[in-house]
């Protein structure tokens, strides 16, 4: 369950790179898992969720500009790999598989980058505006993160 749990969370870093290891580090922080005594403990530190919420709205905010480069390039890619194989990591750890998490959060992100950005192109296209669509991915990304959190044993 625990593994599932980390490639769900990396497939929400594919399509939002910091709302998933804001939303991992707010439920170590809050004690909805522990994580304590494990390489990821810094997750639940005071200022962990802070940082990675800041982040995250300030990614909310830059996908809406018209010169934001696509997920895809490497830089962007590679954002969202780490991000994912850190939160599939974190929730990995909480459940005892912190090998698991990593490997499980990275490939979710690779599939949520990738399957992000079709699901994204084709919808803002049938649509005509990528406006609306972002903001629906956004929606799921927040929704879905706070979901696979709040299931985390």
């Amino acid at each position: 369950m625990t593994t599932v749990l980390a490639l769900l969370i990396g497939i929400i870093a594919g399509l939002r790179a910091m709302t998933a290891p804001a939303a991992v580090a707010w439920a170590a922080h809050l004690d909805w898992f522990d994580v304590s005594g494990t390489p990821l403990a810094f997750m639940g530190y005071r200022w962990t969720p802070w940082i990675f919420t800041a982040l995250a709205l300030i990614e909310l905010v830059t996908d809406q500009l018209p010169n934001t480069p696509s997920r895809k390039v490497p830089m962007q890619f590679g954002a969202r790999i780490l991000m994912g194989a850190l939160a599939g990591g974190t929730v990995g750890a909480a459940g005892g598989s912190l090998a698991g998490g990593l490997l499980a959060g990275t490939l979710g992100a690779i599939a949520g980058t990738l399957g992000g950005a079709a699901a994204r192109g084709k919808l803002a296209a049938a649509l005509r505006r990528d406006t609306p669509v972002a903001l629906i991915e956004d929606a799921v990304a927040i929704g879905g993160a706070l979901l696979i959190v709040a299931a985390v044993p």
